[in-house]
Parts: structure tokens; C-alpha cells; sequence
């Protein structure tokens, strides 16, 4: 996979507090990119997407007027979206898992918890970017696939059990030959 250069990408911010857009603006700045738009809420956002060829948007979750989470399920699933396939990272102080389920619901790829630094931001980001997301169109849900992410195996490695188990059965059987 190409390395992502971040300072060609175009990134739309769409966040009601000024001073936390600003912050992020700023970060996005001293990473090196120049191509940054903005939006105060989801209503907005769907506007700068109509003229704006975004590669990437970072939301907020709860906004006045519409927030991150409908302006997601706008851009995954209005007939008039001009990219369904957008990248969304959601920003959010609210990282209870009931509410990230409802957010990877709504179609997002990926989360970051506020606070957030140049650092936690930067990793964010490429790792949105890089990943080659597969998408799934259901009559609930458009969006990346919720399936992607691989969990190591819980409990017992039944194959490994099964393994020893024949070790064990082979140096019997050769004990007995021998003794």
C-alpha cells in the first residue's frame, strides 16, 4: 500500500465550537496540510461536500443544529450525497460503547477521543487513510464494513489442545515400544 502523504489530502472539519475547529485547523497545519474546509454543523458540512472533493472528514458528535451522527447517516445514505464513500473520523467525548456502536452504525470509520493531540490526530488519520475499507449496502446501513476488525481468539486454542494431545499419544506409544 502507497504511503499517504497527509499534506495533499483534503480534510473537512465539521465542528460547532470555534475555538476546538480552530485547534484542529491549527494541527492540521503544522502537519503540513494546506487544503482544510469547515463546517459548524452537519447541515453545513453536506453543503462544503456538495463543492468540496473532501478525502477525509472529521466530525464532531454532538453539535448544535445537525449533528455528527445524522450528518454521517446524510452522507452514507441521502441519494443526493456527492461521496458516500467519505472517510469519517467522529470526535467525541462520549466513549461508552453503547454510544460507539451508534456511531459505527451510522457509518463511521473510525473514532478519536477528546482530548485530542497532534499525535493521537496524525495516527488517526493514516490509519483512516491507508486502510482499504470494504463497503456493505444492506436496506438499514451503508458503510464500511463493521466486520473488519480481527479480534484475537478468546478462551482455549482447541488446535493447540489437540496438538499436545497427539504429542502425548506419540510418546506413549513409543514408551511402549522401548519399555
Amino acid at each position: 500500500m502507497p504511503e499517504i502523504d497527509i499534506k495533499k489530502q483534503k480534510i473537512l472539519i465539521v465542528e460547532d465550537n470555534p475555538h476546538f475547529r480552530t485547534l484542529i485547523q491549527s494541527i492540521l497545519q503544522a502537519l503540513g496540510v494546506e487544503n482544510i474546509e469547515e463546517a459548524r454543523d452537519g447541515a453545513e458540512a453536506m453543503e462544503v461536500l456538495r463543492g468540496y472533493d473532501a478525502d477525509l472528514a472529521i466530525l464532531d458528535w454532538k453539535m448544535d443544529g445537525v449533528d455528527g451522527i445524522e450528518c454521517v447517516r446524510r452522507i452514507r445514505n441521502d441519494t443526493e450525497s456527492p461521496n458516500r464513500f467519505l472517510p469519517i473520523i467522529m470526535l467525541t467525548g462520549y466513549t461508552e460503547e453503547s454510544l460507539m456502536n451508534e456511531a459505527r452504525n451510522a457509518g463511521v470509520n473510525d473514532f478519536l477521543g477528546k482530548p485530542i493531540s497532534a499525535k493521537s490526530l496524525l495516527t488517526r488519520i493514516i490509519s483512516v487513510l491507508d486502510q482499504e475499507f470494504s463497503y456493505v449496502e444492506t436496506e438499514t446501513y451503508f458503510g464500511p464494513d463493521r466486520r473488519r476488525q480481527q479480534f484475537p481468539h478468546q478462551g482455549n486454542d482447541r488446535r493447540k489442545e489437540q496438538m499436545n494431545f497427539v504429542k502425548l499419544k506419540v510418546y506413549e506409544r513409543m514408551e511402549s515400544r522401548v519399555g
